[in-house]
């Protein structure tokens, strides 16, 4: 059949995976001030350690007769943090003489919307997780999903000790009801993992899987990695150009660009281990 005679209907739309960086695990904060969205940095809350004090009666000042050095607390000089702005966009092309404006800036505000998780995550990989990150993977080799979510959530807890973020490649997600290492809490719609840290499913995670250094990953294994918490600050989605620019007088092609920034922001340390997906 000719594709003249077809008669047009509207796009089959989507929904973004519902787990993924957008979705209820990180702290999403819209945000209007253009300097936020420049980038950010802040004092690292929580690294520092807090430790015990043995004896509340020793008050460090023993007098000149105590014999012996007397015991010192510790104090910790918190960090200064920073995360970048990640621009994600999508652009719209077409004949002008078949497609309006209006119709042109609505399809691609509808791919951004469907399509920028995915983008947002597979940025936040590439840039921050694979480059900052102490990669946990034995010598021998990749391990199981669990012995991999196991070591993650222990670096975790020895470097932060409150409630982190996993950070999942959808092609690895299925494997971690192997053993029941994760459950959907009913209150949020969130997946946690028995020990309580949220669980991120992306699907830009699976379009890189790279490990330390952005290293793609050996056949038949995934990646995963885990964080603190996250805070992402969300900027509006603006439309480039306006309806007088948007065609190009010499192909008569109209080009909409739709755009929104984003600034990923996590703490503390990054842990990375190699899991078997083919075991």
């Amino acid at each position: 059949m000719a594709t003249g005679m077809l008669k047009a209907v509207e796009a089959i739309p989507g929904t973004p995976l519902p787990h993924g960086i957008l979705g209820g695990c990180a702290d999403v904060r819209d945000v209007v001030d253009v300097h936020e969205l420049m980038g950010v940095e802040w004092l690292a809350l929580g690294c520092c350690p807090v430790r015990d004090w043995p004896d509340p009666c020793n008050d460090e000042s023993p007098g000149d007769e105590s014999p012996g050095a007397p015991a010192q607390k510790e104090f910790c000089r918190p960090g200064t943090e920073h995360a970048a702005p990640i621009t994600v966009y999508a652009g719209a092309e077409c004949s002008a003489l078949g497609w309006s404006y209006e119709e042109a800036r609505e399809h691609a505000e509808a791919t951004l919307a469907l399509g920028e998780q995915q983008a947002l995550e597979a940025a936040f990989w590439r840039d921050k997780l694979a480059m900052d990150t102490v990669d946990l993977t034995p010598d021998a080799g990749p391990v199981s999903v669990a012995q991999g979510v196991a070591a993650l959530e222990g670096c975790l807890a020895e470097s932060y000790g409150g409630v982190g973020t996993l950070h999942v490649p959808a092609g690895a997600a299925a494997l971690l009801g192997c053993c029941n290492l994760v459950h959907e809490n009913p209150a949020t719609g969130t997946l946690r993992t028995l020990a309580g840290n949220c669980v991120i499913i992306g699907a830009g995670y699976s379009a890189m899987n790279t490990g330390p250094g952005n290293i793609p990953a050996e056949p038949g294994t995934a990646w995963l990695y885990i964080t603190g918490p996250l805070v992402i600050r969300r900027g509006p989605a603006e439309t480039i150009p306006d309806r007088s620019a948007s065609v190009n007088i010499r192909t008569n092609d109209r080009r909409v660009l739709v755009e929104r920034t984003y600034v990923v922001g996590t703490t503390c340390t990054v842990c990375a281990i190699q899991v078997d997906v083919c075991p």
